[in-house]
């Protein structure tokens, strides 16, 4: 795997109100925070560019809307807003997409000539793999971090139901086999930027 030396990061939604489980109910990965955490390092210890996408929630009973604590990142990716030496951007939407945010991200990474960027964040089938089905199809390669994502428990139609860790491995058969993303493990990624491992 050949990482550029501009491919950005995305980290999405990666926010306080993500913790309310009373809210979301069971999530999986507990270990995402952590290689979440490493991603950004490895990221701005190499100079490359990261984005930072916050999900502004226009629901009233949402844990994420604005104005509330929950719309805060967590502290541990607040702690690291600022601190690379590469471009750095917030990104703010509405929707499940980063691409549908503002300000318009595609356009700010074609401005920068990105033609690689990785994805990780919260919710893995949600806000993650919407973000990375729509970089797939402008044309982007993009790298999923499975690992560095983590979901919840889901409800569907006709009582369905699906546990995280099902809806994660869909969301990483569904990017791998539509070709929208390459999905990976953190450390692969860390290895590929060339960062040195704490």
């Amino acid at each position: 795997m050949e990482i550029a030396e501009n491919a950005a990061l995305v980290v999405v939604d990666v926010q306080k109100g993500f913790e309310e489980e009373e809210h979301w109910g069971p999530r999986n990965n507990p270990a995402a925070d952590d290689n979440i955490a490493a991603l950004i390092d490895a990221w701005q210890g190499t100079g490359r560019p990261v984005v930072f996408v916050r999900h502004d929630s226009s629901k009233p009973d949402s844990p994420l809307r604005v104005g509330c604590e929950g719309n805060e990142f967590k502290e541990y990716v607040e702690q690291r807003r600022g601190k690379g030496d590469g471009a750095e951007l917030l990104v703010t939407k509405s929707v499940n997409s980063a691409f549908y945010g503002a300000p318009d991200l595609d356009a700010w990474l074609k401005g920068v000539g990105v033609r690689q960027i990785a994805v990780a964040g919260i919710q893995t089938n949600m806000c993650a793999e919407t973000t990375a089905r729509m970089g797939g199809n402008l044309g982007y390669e993009v790298f999923f971090a499975l690992d560095a994502t983590y979901t919840f428990d889901g409800v569907g139609p006709w009582g369905w139901t699906l546990g995280a860790e099902e809806l994660a491995r869909a969301t990483a058969v569904t990017l791998h086999g539509g070709g929208f993303a390459r999905v990976v493990r953190t450390e692969e990624l860390v290895r590929a930027t060339g960062a040195v491992a704490a």
